[in-house]
């Protein structure tokens, strides 16, 4: 396979990735913020949502003020902000029509009408319910291009590189959406365990749709070191950093076994995998939670550039 179609699938998935993201964690935010003020925290959830996105800095250099109009405005339809919806959809349209027949038709019917609906969508202010059904259309994208992918995608390189995008992104939102929960937004004077805590916790769970698989994990009540023990080290949620690196790990040794040869981005994956099977949650918090989540994206990234520089340049 040429390396630009790879780079193009890679992407391709990468970026419909992170725009279902997106939405999980704007979808997030406007729950937190409606939240009575008895449960409110001192801090900015929609401040934090930027945090999360990894766009706070873009957004200060335009915006004086997170609130809701702003952010909403800026993580979904702002030309400015290069990981917005609409710049996610555009680009990962863009590389669908550059791998037009490596792709299934179901898989670039879902592109293709995605975008053509959200240019509908572009200039319109979203507040309440027409936000949450918004939100629930771009998730809904994010399911329908996943499930197409796993459904009608022959088991080959193709569908490897389109894997590997998906991967690296949903790891790399999950363990920033755990990293801002424990260090923005419960505020100082917060408890641990306290009222505050629990709705943040169930709103973490919520964005990454693990409200019910937690209850049947660990059958008991919310605790913070049982939440990122699911998001973190159980192999059984698939949004878990775990799973996304035993995923990972299979999708590179495929390619290893296609191509004939194996390089950094196997021997950094299956070393990342390696300290995720070996971990256990009860150090990760004794180091420092942020400590090792922070570790783990540098980690991700150097992953990222090693698939880079060894399949798509």
């Amino acid at each position: 396979m040429l390396s630009r179609t790879a780079d193009n699938l890679f992407w391709l998935s990468r970026y419909v990735e992170r725009a279902e993201s997106l939405a999980r964690i704007l979808e997030t935010t406007q729950r937190l913020a409606s939240l009575p003020k008895a449960y409110g925290g001192a801090t900015n959830e929609w401040e934090s949502a930027l945090a999360t996105a990894g766009c706070l800095n873009g957004f200060l250099a335009k915006n004086e003020e997170a609130d809701h109009d702003s952010v909403v405005a800026y993580l979904a339809f702002d030309r400015d902000n290069p990981s917005s919806i609409l710049n996610c959809f555009e680009t990962a349209r863009h590389n669908a029509r550059s791998v037009r027949t490596a792709l299934t038709m179901e898989m670039w019917e879902t592109i293709n009408g995605a975008w053509i609906e959200l240019r509908r969508t572009a200039d319109r202010k979203l507040v309440g319910e027409e936000l949450s059904r918004f939100l629930g259309w771009v998730k809904e994208v994010g399911l329908r291009f996943d499930g197409s992918a796993s459904r009608t995608m022959l088991r080959n390189d193709i569908y490897d590189f389109s894997r590997l995008g998906m991967l690296l992104e949903r790891a790399d939102n999950t363990a920033r959406i755990l990293d801002v929960k424990y260090h923005l937004l419960l505020p100082e004077q917060g408890e641990v365990g306290g009222g505050l805590d629990y709705y943040q916790w169930q709103a973490i769970l919520r964005a990454v749709s693990a409200v019910t698989s937690y209850h049947w994990v660990y059958r008991q009540s919310l605790k913070p070191w049982l939440v990122a023990d699911l998001l973190i080290l159980n192999d059984q949620m698939p949004r878990s950093i775990a799973s996304c690196y035993g995923e990972l790990v299979r999708h590179l040794d495929f390619l290893a076994r296609a191509y004939g040869r194996q390089g950094p981005a196997q021997r950094l994956a299956r070393a990342s995998r390696s300290r995720l099977e070996n971990a256990e949650i009860k150090e990760v918090f004794q180091n420092g939670l942020h400590e090792f989540i922070t570790s783990f994206i540098t980690d991700n990234n150097k992953l990222g550039s090693a698939i880079n520089e060894q399949y798509l340049s």
